[in-house]
C-alpha cells in the first residue's frame, strides 16, 4: 500500500473516537454562594467541587437557586463521586473555571457517555 494511503487510513484511525460518545444528559445551573461552600462549610477551591456541591445541593439537600435544572444523571450519589474524573475527560475553560470559582454564574452542564454511564463532562459557564 502506497505511504500516502497509509498516512490517510492512520489519520482516520486515530482522529475516529473508539468508544462512541452519547449526550446522556444536560442541565442549566446558577452557581450561588451555597454552592461554593462544602456541606461542613468549608470554602471550595476546585470547579469540580463547586459542581458538584451545587449537584448534592439541588439533589441531595434541596438547596437551590432561581435559574436551577434539574438532571437524573447526578441525581445518583455515586455519579456525583466521579464527576471529577468526567470533568477531566472533558472541558471546562480555564477563563470559565476562574468564573465558576467566583459564584454567581450559570453553567450549561453536558453528560456524555454510554448508556447509563457517563465518561465526560463538558461545562459552559455564562456570567
Amino acid at each position: 500500500m502506497p505511504r500516502f494511503l497509509v498516512s490517510i487510513l492512520l489519520c482516520v484511525v486515530m482522529a475516529t473516537p473508539t468508544i462512541a460518545q452519547d449526550l446522556v444528559g444536560s442541565y442549566v445551573a446558577y452557581i450561588g454562594r451555597d454552592d461554593l461552600y462544602s456541606s461542613k462549610g468549608v470554602r471550595l477551591t476546585e470547579p469540580w467541587q463547586i459542581l458538584r456541591q451545587d449537584r448534592a445541593n439541588y439533589h441531595r439537600f434541596g438547596i437551590r437557586q432561581r435559574g436551577d435544572e434539574s438532571d437524573s444523571f447526578f441525581n445518583n450519589m455515586e455519579n456525583r463521586g466521579i464527576m471529577e474524573r468526567m470533568i477531566m475527560n472533558g472541558s471546562i475553560d480555564s477563563s470559565a473555571a476562574r468564573i465558576l470559582l467566583e459564584g454567581g454564574a450559570t453553567v450549561f452542564v453536558r453528560i456524555y457517555g454510554s448508556g447509563s454511564r457517563g465518561t465526560s463532562v463538558h461545562v459552559t459557564v455564562v456570567r
